[in-house]
């Protein structure tokens, strides 16, 4: 700190002396305007560094402001104390546990010098001259535990000079010029003189000379060992800190195992009947997040706190372990589902607490956030189920770090956006308009840079507001929306029914400019699907300034951009770009961040979190991230979407499957949320689940399409017999599965996957030859007709004559070479969901086709698809309550 003359003189002899032998050292420079504060988060961040094996802090700290000088040497890592100086480490010290810490450099090279004399010392009278914490008391506490007898004399020693005769070792560290004189000395004693003293001197070019504490002319008639000045033991000290700094480079390799985190896992105390999903959340203990993040090899300043169970991470990992290579890419997918959901979630946190807890494996699980709609309608929470949680799940399931409210203020404020600039257009003339939307300060007229690139798309290379022509001017400001093309909506993240269509602009200060809109549900929003899909905070803006909201008059696209709104996006969006740490029941990391819709968005979590995940767990590690809905859904666009525009290439497909489901696909009743099984859900019959079992075959093939490994997870039920999950297994076998595992992780944790986590990790080592089912080349409706094809067995698709039209709009536009993201039924391979099992032969009818250019993507929708969910006759939060005492959540599931 600062820039002291003398300190940096003793910093580059240290420098020098690594260099010689080979320590890679750098010399970090802080301000002598820094504070305690910038002095303590350099320290933590060297504390968390793995590749830094030992750090000093160079005293005197020359600061301008106040520094507690022990606070800082407290503060640094007792492990990488290689000065010797922290609490921790003197404390071992006086206690004699000398292998367990560092020692003073100091003492160290005296004790040193002392040996090379040949000299025993154990058994000698020692006398030190000094008590300072830096060399007086540590030289005394470190000759006793040498088995020396120690007498420490300082500046109120009455009788010095009779104590330094009785010395057979003397070391002298008052910072006093020669005031031990040579007749004091013991014959044949060893002397070490730690002294550094300037005393005038005429006859050298300084006027002074560097003297000791001993009377070095005098002593050394009387000593047999002496130390001069200098030249004696500040070469000593400063070998002494290499070889500390060596010394911990050796502990901390017989600790550190390459690549392997050391994390504490929770132990699951197991109950049956299996507990509600919140009583088990709230019987366990979640470690401080603090804890998990540092597990995982994340830096204090990589973290930040949001409480004591979740956190946020910065970007800045990623380009710290840009050289690690990425662990293994796993994705968790399903058959076709029944309303109620087969376990996907329950899936990927049990798979993860197996790897982790029960195999000791790096494993991060990377899922969706939730909506809060659903929380509070019919679904009720999202964070897995049974023995297999991400916790708390209150915290999951509720604001999380606040991301899903960013993205609604984001999505409301280009809907307003819209609004007022088509309003503003319909009441000004061209002059107005520009004049407000370049105007006037102190004279001078200035574009802003979104404005400046708005002209740039108009082909208009002009800088100066005032060199505009009438006809360009007209163009800068007339976006001229065409209200009938608007495909922006407002968002909330509630279930409300009566917003699916509303009327805005009913107010007379809108002088009767009034049109039809809705609200969808806040995470059916581009802005989520962006988030998702984005490789970074430029790419988000990037992204954000391609969204197309309309189109104008002329057919042309209107983005965000053109409505000059895409930095204040950025600004809003800024920390939800960056991960949520939290962990699963067994205490693994797991990533919550983004949570698209799975219909008219690719419903995945982030890019980002796979790729921060992937670097995190390292070569030997695994990643397993859940995409919404059945493989012909969820993976389908994880795979031509996702991993199209990530870069990451998945190892293994983990495909969940359930009797009940099966079941259902073989011709069982209808199952209905809220409404209790049918007897063939309850009973055993297998000729339903044999039947059913084509839909297993076509999801399996479906995956196989990519060139991927599947593994069939089958989540077993307490209903389910044996008969008829043996069954399932040998049907997922003979259909080309790498393997088939009965699962039990919803009633026993982790230990319940163990057999699917054996089996991920052997089909993580199985040839791999992933590919993409299409070119993006090829035309719309090309791209359209392969997925329908091969993914559905359809026959063929018809485009209704909407979607024909937008075929010819996107293409026209520019939009034809984006990837398809297909809105369709999750509950059947076709468009209509009463047709279960693997229909084929039919034809997929296309209503209509919209884009979601910012994303990256275009959607074709089939049939109609609710973007705004409704509540219920009786919704979850009839028992949702708080407790006011102790602040408890009660009632989410």
């Amino acid at each position: 700190v600062g820039n002291r003359d003398d300190s940096n003189l003793y910093i580059n002899m240290k420098l020098k002396a690594a260099a010689e032998i080979g320590i890679s050292a750098n010399h970090i420079k802080l301000p002598n305007t820094a504070t305690e504060a910038d002095v303590l988060k350099c320290i933590a961040s060297l504390n968390a560094d793995p590749a830094v094996h030992g750090f000093i802090v160079q005293l005197p700290l020359d600061s301008d402001n106040p520094i507690n000088t022990e606070k800082i040497t407290n503060a640094v890592a007792p492990e990488k104390d290689v000065d010797g100086l922290s609490s921790i480490n003197a404390g071992k010290l006086s206690r004699g546990d000398l292998g367990d810490c560092f020692i003073p450099c100091t003492p160290k090279g005296c004790l040193e010098l002392i040996r090379q004399t040949g000299v025993q010392v154990a058994g000698k009278r020692a006398v030190v001259i000094g008590r300072s914490k830096i060399v007086g008391a540590p030289m005394h506490d470190l000759l006793l535990w040498n088995n020396a007898t120690v007498t420490t004399c300082h500046s109120k020693t009455s009788t010095l000079a009779e104590e330094v005769g009785k010395a057979d070792i003397l070391v002298v560290a008052a910072g006093r010029a020669e005031m031990v004189k040579g007749e004091w000395i013991k014959p044949g004693a060893i002397v070490i003189d730690c002294g550094i003293n300037h005393v005038p001197d005429s006859t050298k070019a300084s006027g002074k000379r560097v003297v000791g504490d001993v009377a070095y002319s005098s002593a050394k008639e009387k000593a047999s060992f002496i130390t001069p000045v200098p030249g004696g033991v500040g070469p000593m000290t400063v070998a002494m800190l290499m070889q500390s700094t060596v010394e911990s480079a050796q502990r901390f390799l017989e600790k550190f195992q390459p690549g392997k985190w050391t994390i504490q896992y929770n132990q699951l105390t197991l109950k049956m009947p299996v507990p509600s999903d919140i009583e088990i959340s709230k019987s366990c203990m979640p470690k401080p997040i603090e804890q998990v993040a540092k597990e995982v090899g994340l830096f204090p300043d990589e973290v930040e706190l949001y409480g004591q169970t979740k956190a946020k991470v910065q970007l800045s990992v990623l380009k710290r372990l840009q050289n690690q290579p990425d662990g293994k890419y796993v994705v968790v997918t399903g058959i076709t589902p029944t309303p109620l959901g087969e376990g996907k979630s329950t899936t990927t946190v049990g798979l993860v607490q197996a790897l982790g807890a029960h195999l000791h494996q790096n494993v991060f699980a990377c899922v969706r956030q939730p909506s809060q709609g659903p929380t509070f309608g019919i679904k009720g929470g999202a964070a897995g189920g049974g023995y297999c949680q991400v916790v708390p799940m209150e915290e999951f399931n509720l604001h999380l770090t606040g991301d899903i409210h960013a993205i609604t203020a984001a999505n409301n404020l280009v809907a307003a956006a819209i609004d007022a600039r088509m309003f503003h257009e319909l009441t000004q003339s061209d002059q107005a308009l520009y004049s407000r939307l370049v105007p006037s300060v102190n004279g001078v007229r200035k574009f802003s840079d979104i404005q400046i690139r708005r002209l740039q798309k108009l082909g208009i290379n002009k800088t100066d507001p005032m060199a505009l022509t009438k006809e360009e001017v007209n163009a800068f400001v007339r976006l001229d929306i065409d209200p009938g093309t608007i495909t922006w909506q407002r968002v909330l993240d509630t279930n409300d029914r009566f917003l699916r269509k509303i009327t805005i602009g009913q107010s007379a200060t809108e002088k009767g400019f009034t049109r039809t809109a809705q609200f969808d549900i806040t995470v059916s929003s581009e802005i989520m699907a962006v988030l998702a899909l984005a490789d970074g905070l430029d790419d988000m803006k990037k992204r954000f300034g391609r969204m197309v909201v309309a189109s104008s008059k002329k057919g042309q696209p209107v983005t965000a951009d053109d409505l000059g709104v895409t930095g204040a996006l950025a600004v809003l969006m800024k920390d939800t770009v960056k991960p949520n740490l939290m962990q699963t029941l067994e205490g693994t990391p797991v990533f919550v961040h983004a949570g698209p819709f799975a219909n008219i968005a690719h419903g995945n979590s982030s890019v980002l979190a796979d790729k921060i995940a992937l670097k995190l767990v390292g070569k030997d590690g695994f990643v397993v991230t859940e995409a919404g809905f059945g493989a012909d859904i969820g993976m389908e666009k994880f795979f031509n979407i996702k991993c199209r525009y990530s870069g990451l290439r998945p190892h293994v497909v983990v495909l969940v499957a359930t009797v009940r489901a099966l079941k259902m696909h073989g011709g069982g009743p209808a199952v209905t949320a809220g409404v209790p099984l049918p007897k063939e859900y309850t009973e055993e019959n297998l000729q339903l689940v044999a039947k059913g079992c084509s839909n297993l075959n076509k999801q399996i093939q479906n995956a196989r399409m990519f060139g991927v490994p599947v593994v069939v997870a089958v989540n077993a039920f307490k209903t389910d017999t044996k008969a008829e999950l043996a069954l399932v297994v040998q049907h997922a076998k003979e259909a080309g599965a790498f393997d088939a595992v009965e699962c039990t992780h919803w009633a026993e944790g982790g230990k319940g996957a163990l057999a699917l986590a054996r089996a991920v990790q052997r089909a993580s080592q199985a040839p791999n030859n992933f590919r993409f089912l299409y070119n993006v080349e090829l035309p719309i409706v090309d791209k359209i007709r392969l997925i329908a094809q091969q993914v559905y067995g359809a026959r063929d698709i018809e485009l209704l004559p909407e979607a024909q039209e937008k075929v010819a709009l996107y293409t026209k536009q520019g939009f034809g070479n984006l990837p398809i993201c297909m809105a369709k039924t999750h509950l059947s391979l076709s468009h209509d969901p009463e047709q279960k099992g693997a229909p084929t032969g039919f034809v997929l009818p296309i209503r209509d086709i919209r884009a979601s250019v910012g994303a990256g993507f275009l959607y074709p929708l089939v049939g109609t698809m609710s973007t705004m969910p409704g509540l219920p006759t009786r919704p979850c939060f009839y028992d949702i309550d708080l407790d006011p005492v102790s602040g408890e959540v009660n009632g989410l599931f």
